[in-house]
């Protein structure tokens, strides 16, 4: 995630041009870089994120460096992994573009486009985004190049793109601008508005896994409720909304999603950085959804899980579902969500939330936990069961029993786990006779 902006840093952008130069190369620390600037070939640039968030003092400690160079990039990045180790990936074989990945950093290298860095500069996306630092070589200092005025949008405070023409370009830049006006707080400016709701149904031409990227992208970052609901106010987001999702209700905006309220229910840093995201998606998107996206099997069963458990409790309301909740659901959502139980605590009162979260805490409560006393093996041995979905079923049984409290905890009474299989399976049987 980004830093918060830093006010001292901030004065970067009031500073005349060569001194914004020298002072964001400094800020870059590029001895710290996982490759020597030395080794790029001369014209080489850094552009993008890196410099526009150093401009703005939010700099990570280990920024994403992306690097616009006059040769073939992927040949560049495959010499690099060779002298320096790291994994390189093709990210565009016609373009030219690849990724290294070493020592934790990610370094994108991709060939200039046209004669010129300015040329390269203005085929891109958004005007904040097409500033670019050339490396410095020889005695010559690192120096701005901005042809496209992102500076002096950065100082006004706007986000603005720079032709329709480059938006419809690569539509995906629609949505990346949604996350660039929530991540930095810029409005987006008119022209620049009327494109994006006039081009939106283009999104749908993007390879999907480019589009869950960045969503992914938007629901981990900090500010990610506002770029989420920017796309849904903008109407990006409609090819894929689950039908009558959670996120059609007042009592469950985006704006409840954020690191203060994760703070207000008692969760941990570390705990957010989990659970929100997946909050923020299972608002929006179900498991088919994200199945039309090509998202993993596991994300799908993540979100759409708690996607429908806040449908449910949407119904109940939210404010003292989870008490009302009967056995077999308070069972089966804790079955559902062990993992992201977090997730939904963001969406229930701040009271009962603590309660919950510390029981969730605790990897030995039987029913935020829920696990059967005994392993299936030794279930097959004492009941002489043949392994499928009866000794499947049972397991289940005894998990809730356990979570209930009509049964210790693992093996600690053999014989009255025993006794407790025994019976439903002879409940089972006269069931299926």
């Amino acid at each position: 995630m980004h830093m918060p902006p830093d006010p001292d840093l901030q004065s970067i952008l009031t500073r005349p041009p060569g001194e914004q130069a020298r002072a964001l190369w400094q800020l870059l620390d590029p001895p710290q870089w996982p490759i020597p600037f030395q080794e790029l070939p001369p014209g080489s640039a850094l552009v993008g994120g890196a410099v526009r968030d150093g401009l703005l003092g939010r700099l990570n400690a280990r920024p994403d460096l992306d690097l616009v160079v006059p040769v073939e990039a992927i040949e560049l990045a495959q010499t690099l992994a060779r002298s320096h180790g790291g994994t390189v990936v093709v990210l565009d074989r016609e373009r030219s573009i690849a990724r290294l990945v070493v020592r934790g950093w990610t370094v994108d290298l991709a060939r200039q486009e046209g004669a010129t860095l300015a040329t390269d500069l203005r085929r891109r996306d958004y005007s904040i985004n097409a500033i670019a630092l050339s490396l410095p070589q020889g005695s010559e200092a690192a120096v701005l190049v901005d042809p496209c005025h992102g500076l002096q949008d950065l100082a006004a405070g706007r986000l603005r793109a720079l032709s329709e023409a480059n938006l419809v370009d690569d539509p995906l830049r629609l949505l990346r601008g949604m996350r660039l006006a929530g991540d930095l707080a810029l409005p987006i400016d008119g022209p620049s508005g009327r494109w994006i709701r006039d081009h939106r149904a283009r999104l749908t031409q993007v390879a999907p896994e480019r589009v869950l990227a960045e969503l992914d992208r938007m629901a981990t970052s900090v500010s990610g409720h506002q770029g989420l609901a920017l796309a849904l106010d903008y109407g990006l987001l409609e090819p894929w909304l689950a039908v009558d999702g959670p996120q059609q209700s007042a009592e469950l905006p985006l704006a409840a999603l954020t690191p203060d309220q994760a703070q207000a229910r008692g969760l941990t840093p570390d705990e957010a950085l989990t659970a929100l995201p997946v909050a923020r998606l299972a608002l929006l998107f179900d498991a088919a959804s994200l199945g039309r996206l090509q998202a993993s099997r596991r994300l799908q069963k993540r979100v759409g899980s708690l996607h429908q458990w806040l449908r449910r409790l949407q119904g109940a309301g939210i404010g003292g579902a989870l008490e009302r909740l009967g056995e077999d659901d308070r069972f089966r959502l804790q079955v559902d969500l062990e993992s992201d139980l977090p997730a939904l605590l963001l969406l229930i009162e701040p009271s009962q939330a603590e309660t919950a979260l510390g029981r969730w805490r605790d990897p030995n409560d039987p029913l935020f936990h829920p696990a059967a006393p005994m392993d299936g093996h030794t279930l097959k041995q004492l009941l002489h069961l043949p392994a499928g979905p009866l000794l499947g079923q049972l397991l289940d049984y005894l998990k809730r029993e356990r979570a209930m409290g009509r049964l210790p905890a693992q093996n600690q009474d053999q014989m009255l786990i025993q006794t407790k299989a025994e019976g439903w399976l002879r409940a089972r049987q006269r069931e299926m006779t």
